[in-house]
């Protein structure tokens, strides 16, 4: 691999020899005023990811420089990120660096994919359709993976080995980005270093507490996030952290959002942190349960929830409703009355109409 290759998949272990071999220290690319470019680099990559992709540069042969700069930033955005020390941006962070990777795997040749995987210890062999890998190469690339077609009793195996194309493989070694460069932070950074970097911090923060508070606008009169139930809110926070979630889960989640009110695009945004996101895949399958085929879904009631796994942490009020749509119905009821001036002295009926399905 030469420096371009390294600047664009700063994990693998070359990349830091590499970075070493420059006489680069965490010292100088904290301090230097020559690295300012590579720090603002650095920040803009964790902006990127909190907005949801890391866009990486594309590359003359003339352009050194511009390899150097992206090569060093990485390490620095890693610093930044160490320096909030959030888990949630510790996960969305390590998500974004591994999905923008992928999308250049899947563009390059076999032999590539071959060589960034022997650097995680997987050797798979080449054939007609992509690849053969042994079974335990495999499950240990998909073990993070939810949906059904990952899943090994789905998969063809021969002889201990099984067959997946270039753009599968390119996916599993995803996987085994995001679980190394989220394994290897947070970092521990000097207080000094921690001083030095708050000036690229501010955005930073900003940026990050927007992201994890921003859910949309609403038509049910507000969308109040705070009110949701615990399954909706556990299964929001996974999307939103780059978990991915069961066919089920999302879509108990996709239409209990749209039922409140929640627009397309919102819930879009939602998703866009998702391993697997794919904008056109998704738009049809949100679209089809907001009633683009002529039947608007509703979630599922509470005890088809348990039966599929994804009832979580239930409190006192779910022991009052069957459905989820009605905790947050309830919920609302009790909060404008909460908020009148003058107290009724007549309770009207709290509303419970969804039917559990």
């Amino acid at each position: 691999m030469d420096e371009k290759d390294f600047a664009l998949y700063p994990y693998i272990s070359g990349a830091g020899v590499h970075v070493k071999s420059l006489g680069m220290s965490l010292d100088r690319l904290v301090k230097s005023r020559a690295m300012e470019s590579a720090r603002i680099r650095g920040k803009e990559r964790v902006l990127q990811a909190i907005s949801g992709e890391i866009i990486k540069p594309n590359f003359s042969g003339s352009d050194e420089q511009k390899i150097l700069l992206e090569l060093l930033s990485y390490p620095f955005s890693r610093i930044l990120v160490s320096c909030i020390d959030d888990s949630f941006l510790v996960r969305r962070y390590s998500l974004a660096e591994a999905v923008a990777s992928y999308k250049l795997l899947k563009t390059r040749d076999p032999d590539f994919l071959m060589e960034i995987a022997s650097d995680f210890d997987v050797y798979p062999d080449k054939n007609e359709t992509g690849f053969k890998l042994h079974f335990s190469s495999y499950i240990r690339m998909a073990s993070t993976l939810k949906a059904i077609e990952w899943k090994l009793v789905n998969r063809k195996m021969k002889h201990g080995n099984v067959t997946v194309s270039k753009e599968e493989f390119a996916r599993l070694l995803q996987e085994l980005i995001r679980t190394r460069v989220e394994n290897n932070l947070p970092m521990n950074v000097p207080d000094e270093f921690v001083h030095l970097c708050e000036p690229y911090l501010t955005d930073i923060r900003s940026s990050l507490e927007e992201r994890k508070n921003k859910f949309g606008d609403s038509e049910f009169e507000s969308v109040e996030t705070d009110l949701f139930p615990p399954c909706i809110t556990h299964a929001i926070s996974n999307t939103q952290a780059g978990v991915n979630l069961a066919h089920s889960m999302r879509f108990a989640m996709t239409a209990f959002l749209l039922t409140i009110g929640m627009s397309v695009d919102d819930i879009l945004n939602l998703f866009a942190a998702s391993p697997d996101f794919d904008i056109e895949k998704a738009r049809y399958q949100v679209e089809h349960i907001a009633g683009s085929s002529g039947t608007h879904y509703t979630p599922p009631s509470c005890s088809t929830m348990q039966t599929y796994g994804n009832c979580y942490a239930p409190d006192a009020v779910c022991k009052k409703i069957s459905h989820p749509l009605n905790y947050y119905r309830r919920k609302l009821w009790f909060r404008k009355k909460d908020s009148q001036k003058s107290a009724d002295n007549t309770m009207t009926k709290m509303p419970e109409k969804t039917k559990d399905k």
